[in-house]
């Protein structure tokens, strides 16, 4: 079986996760030619994927795991909480995993920040992804954690590929 990569993004809402995100899947995609898998975190529970009334939304309301399948995508709903390695065998295959948020998921996390750092962020990152607004000689970072530029989309893959976790 092939290497599959796994990482993780954290940081405040408002900070570039998603963005982040965004640049460096479609540059492994398209540059690289990698399989990307993404789990994004809803910590507040707001995303809506269906529209009240339709059918898939009255089967998925019965509490059952619901798949929906058309010609060019399959939608997966699930009424019960997944652990990283159940959400990891939802994907039939990737090359690299990029998961949005879930801070307490045991994988390598490169936290993201714009104007400040919130110190709280400290015991779950392993790099910190930061733009020119932040003067990092203000913080106290703890030992190991690598700086990144979060607008040089190399360096990130780059600190991926040195520090993922297989999967």
């Amino acid at each position: 079986m092939k290497k599959r990569l796994a990482v993780a993004f954290t940081g405040p809402s408002n900070s570039g996760k998603t963005t982040l995100i965004l640049k460096i899947a479609r540059k492994l995609i398209h540059d690289y030619k990698k399989d990307v898998a993404i789990i994004k975190h809803d910590p507040k529970d707001k995303a809506r994927f269906d529209v009240e009334g339709k059918d898939s939304y009255k089967f998925s309301d019965t509490g059952a795991e619901v798949i929906v399948a058309s010609p060019n995508r399959t939608t997966y709903f699930s009424q019960k909480h997944k652990d990283l390695d159940e959400m990891v065998r939802l994907f039939d295959k990737f090359d690299i995993l990029l998961v949005e948020g879930l801070k307490n998921l045991p994988l390598p996390r490169i936290s993201v920040f714009r104007d400040s750092i919130d110190e709280t962020y400290f015991p779950y990152m392993d790099a910190l992804a930061i733009d020119a607004t932040i003067n990092i000689s203000e913080y106290e970072l703890p030992r190991g954690v690598d700086v990144l530029n979060i607008n040089n989309c190399e360096d990130v893959i780059k600190w991926i590929f040195e520090n993922a976790k297989e999967v």
